[in-house]
C-alpha cells in the first residue's frame, strides 16, 4: 500500500483517543497522552502564543526536555502561524558556562518572539534572555494556562522550523527548514521506514537533536503511531530499561547513535536479557555520528538469541542541512562494512566503514573532489548532497566556519565518505584529518581503532591539524586511565609517521561536547594551539 503524504497539521484533524505519547515516569510506569488530547493541548498553545503577541513568521523557542508540552509547543508553534526552534535544556551541558555561551549564542542569533521552557530551566534562560535583550521566558505551564484554544490551526509558515547544526566544528548554526522540505523528508522517511500507525516506536534521544526531533518525534505524531519516550539520561541511568520497553511494548522503531549501541553493551549483560524478546523490532536507525562494524557485530551479538533480526540494525546518513534524512538502509537488507580504492585506503587508518545505504526518493547523492568533480566508486571525497528537503539557508552567524555550506550545487556537507555499489560510506569531516603520504587520516577512524582497543566513547577524543608548521596529533583523555597512553601511541604512532604526538588531560566531563555529545574538535584544536592546555600538554609516548 502506498504511503501517502501528509500535512505536519493533518493528525488535528483525526486524532485517535487511543494511539498516542507514553512518557516513562519515575515509578517505573509510563505517562500517556493520547493524541486527542495532545491536539486539544496544541490549539490551546497557539491561542497563548498570539496573545502574547507571536505573529506570522514569528520564532518561537523551546527550552524543554521530551514532554507533552513540548509536543504541544512545537505543534501549537505552528499552529499559531509561527517557527519553533529547540535549543538543549541546561541538563545536557556538563559545565555551566559552556551551556551559557551556546544557548546565548543560539537566543542571539534567532531572537525568538517568545521563549518557553520547562521549570528547571526557568533560571537559566531567564538571564540568558535578559543578556539577549528579550523579553522574559515563560514555562509551559504558565503559557496554556486558562486559554481557550483555537477554532482551528493558522496558516503555516514558510519556514517550519530552525533546526540548529551540532556545532562540532564551532558555534551551532541555525538553519532554516521550509514546510514543504520539513513535510517531503517526513514522507521520505516513512516510505523508507515503511512507517504504518499499527507499529510502534521508542525513543531516549533528546527532541533538541534533529535526530531526535525530526526522525523520532515528528515522524511519530504526524503519522500517528504509538510513542514510548525516555529521558537520555533515564537511558543512562538505565539502559535495560529501554530495552525492557523494547520487548514488552512489541517496539517496530527506533534509532540512536553509535554511541547508544556501545553504552548498552557496557551495560547489558547477556543475563539481563533472560526473558525479553526483540522479534518484533524491525527498524533501529542507527546515524548522527561513524558507525563501528564491531558495535553492530557485538550488539547483534547481545541480543540476536532474543529475536533481534541482522536486518533490522539500519545505518544512516543525514544533516540539519538537508531537514535529516539522506540516505539509509531498507529493513531486512542488512549492513556490510567496505574501504575505498587501495589508493585512498589511509583514509581508514585501519578500520573498514559501514555502508549507510542508498539516497531516500528525491535525493541524489555525488562524491566530488576539491575541485567539484564527480569522482567515480570507490574513491574518496566530499559527499554532496541535492534535491529535495534542502535547507533554505542558515540564520545568525552564518559565516561560522563549519565546512559546509548551502548553494546552487546543493549541499556541501563537509563530510568526507565514497560509494560502493549505489550505497553511501562515511568516513568523517573533511576539517578533521591530516594528511599523510599524500593521503587523508581522519580523527574519526583512529578514535574508532582506540573504542576497539578499549578506550571508553567518549573518554578520549583525537584532534589533527598543523601546528606551528608541524603536522600534529593529539590525543585528549577525560580522566586517563593505565595503559590509554601506551594504547593510544601505538595507535597514532602507526597511522600519522613523522607527525608530533601530544596527549592532554582533562578532568572525566571535561572534553568539550556538542549538546549530542561529539566532540568539538576544532574548538578543542583551537584551545590547544592557544596553551590553554599547557600544563597537562605533554608528548605522547609509550609509559615506563
Amino acid at each position: 500500500m502506498a504511503i501517502p503524504d501528509r500535512g505536519l497539521l493533518d493528525w488535528l484533524d483525526e486524532a485517535s483517543a487511543e494511539r498516542g505519547l507514553s512518557y516513562a515516569n519515575r515509578d517505573d510506569d509510563w505517562d500517556f497522552v493520547s493524541y486527542r488530547e495532545l491536539a486539544s493541548l496544541v490549539l490551546r498553545t497557539a491561542a497563548a502564543l498570539r496573545a502574547r503577541g507571536v505573529g506570522d513568521g514569528d520564532t518561537v523557542a523551546l527550552v524543554q526536555r521530551s514532554s507533552p508540552g513540548f509536543a504541544a509547543g512545537f505543534f501549537g508553534a505552528l499552529a499559531a502561524g509561527a517557527t519553533p526552534c529547540s535549543l538543549a535544556p541546561p541538563f545536557a551541558y556538563q559545565r555551566a558556562d559552556d551551556y551559557a555561551r551556546h544557548a546565548g549564542h543560539l537566543l542571539a542569533a534567532v531572537r525568538p518572539r517568545a521563549v518557553v521552557c520547562d521549570d528547571e530551566s526557568l533560571e537559566r534562560i531567564a538571564k540568558l534572555s535578559a543578556d539577549a535583550g528579550l523579553d522574559a521566558p515563560v514555562t509551559f505551564g504558565a503559557l496554556v494556562e486558562r486559554v481557550e484554544p483555537l477554532p482551528r490551526p493558522l496558516p503555516l509558515p514558510a519556514t517550519a522550523l530552525v533546526q540548529f547544526t551540532s556545532g562540532s566544528s564551532g558555534h551551532s548554526r541555525g538553519v532554516r527548514i521550509s514546510e514543504e522540505a520539513l513535510r517531503t523528508n517526513l514522507t521520505g522517511m516513512r516510505r523508507w521506514l515503511g512507517c504504518r500507525p499499527e507499529l510502534p516506536a521508542a525513543s531516549w534521544l533528546p527532541v533538541h537533536h534533529d535526530m531526535g526531533l525530526v526522525g523520532f518525534l515528528l515522524n511519530v505524531v504526524v503519522t500517528g503511531f504509538d510513542g514510548w519516550m525516555m529521558q537520555p539520561d533515564d537511558f543512562v541511568r538505565s539502559p535495560l530499561r529501554f530495552l525492557r520497553c523494547l520487548s514488552e511494548r512489541r517496539i517496530a522503531m527506533t534509532a540512536m547513535p553509535n554511541f547508544g549501541l556501545s553504552y548498552i553493551l557496557r551495560r547489558v549483560r547477556p543475563a539481563d536479557l533472560e526473558g525479553l524478546s526483540f522479534d518484533a523490532l524491525r527498524c533501529v536507525i542507527i546515524g548522527a555520528e561513524r558507525v563501528d562494524p564491531r558495535v553492530l557485530e557485538d550488539f547483534h551479538a547481545l541480543l540476536g538469541p532474543h529475536g533481534l533480526d541482522r536486518g533490522a540494525l539500519l545505518p544512516a546518513y543525514g544533516s540539519a542541512e538537508a531537514t535529516l534524512a539522506v540516505t539509509g538502509l531498507l529493513p531486512g537488507e542488512g549492513w556490510s562494512a567496505r574501504e575505498p580504492d587501495d589508493s585512498d585506503a589511509a583514509a581508514l587508518a585501519g578500520t573498514s566503514v559501514v555502508g549507510c545505504g542508498r539516497p531516500l526518493e528525491g535525493r541524489t547523492v555525488s562524491i566530488r573532489s576539491e575541485d567539484g568533480s564527480e569522482l567515480p566508486e570507490g574513491q574518496v571525497g566530499e559527499i554532496v548532497v541535492e534535491g529535495v528537503s534542502i535547507a533554505d539557508g542558515y540564520v545568525g552567524d552564518a559565516g561560522s566556519a563549519s565546512g559546509t555550506s548551502l548553494g546552487e550545487g546543493g549541499l556541501r556537507t563537509g563530510d568526507a565518505g565514497f560509494r560502493r555499489a549505489g550505497q553511501l560510506f562515511v568516513i568523517g569531516r573533511l576539517g578533521d584529518g591530516l594528511k599523510v603520504n599524500g593521503k587523508m587520516v581522519f580523527a574519526e577512524s583512529l578514535e574508532t581503532l582506540l573504542h576497539q582497543r578499549g578506550l571508553p566513547e567518549r573518554r578520549v577524543a583525537v584532534l589533527l591539524g598543523v601546528r606551528e608548521g608541524v603536522p600534529t596529533g593529539v590525543a585528549v583523555f577525560a580522566g586517563v586511565q593505565d595503559g590509554w597512553r601506551e594504547t593510544a601511541h601505538e595507535v597514532l604512532a602507526e597511522w600519522l609517521p613523522g607527525a608530533e604526538l601530544l596527549s592532554v588531560e582533562v578532568p572525566r566531563g571535561g572534553i568539550a561536547v556538542t549538546s549530542s555529545g561529539k566532540p568539538r574538535r576544532r574548538v578543542i584544536w583551537k584551545a590547544v594551539c592557544a596553551g590553554w592546555f599547557s600544563e597537562s600538554t605533554r608528548a605522547l609516548a609509550p609509559e615506563g
